[in-house]
């Protein structure tokens, strides 16, 4: 007989931190965004470059790069007037590969 573990000796999440996380997958939960990441994986970009790849405009292109960056999934650096995008760190292109291979073992 299988014992279940008694509820007092599981570790919880504590709220603040479960909220982050389901935040984080929510901004995660875009399509456009996912498009966008990918992207980002593989070179820093301009807006108008991104816009241009995935076909859309310039301004929805950098809304979402607000909502990415506010959830310091993207950063940017300024070159003169132009602004290159990239990933924060390594942890979201690990979030991407990781997505990647769960949805390849449908």
């Amino acid at each position: 007989m299988n014992k279940q573990p008694s509820s007092d000796k599981l570790n919880l999440l504590p709220d603040e931190i479960s909220n982050q996380l389901a935040d984080t997958f929510k901004i995660l939960g875009d399509s456009t965004r996912i498009k966008l990441l990918n992207l980002l994986t593989q070179q820093e970009m301009r807006v108008s470059d991104i816009a241009t790849t995935l076909e859309m405009g310039q301004s929805a292109i950098s809304h979402q790069l607000r909502v990415l960056r506010s959830a310091r999934l993207v950063k940017y650096r300024k070159e003169g007037k132009e602004a290159w995008y990239s990933l924060d760190d390594d942890h979201v292109v690990s979030l991407m590969n990781e997505g990647l291979e769960h949805i390849s073992h449908r």
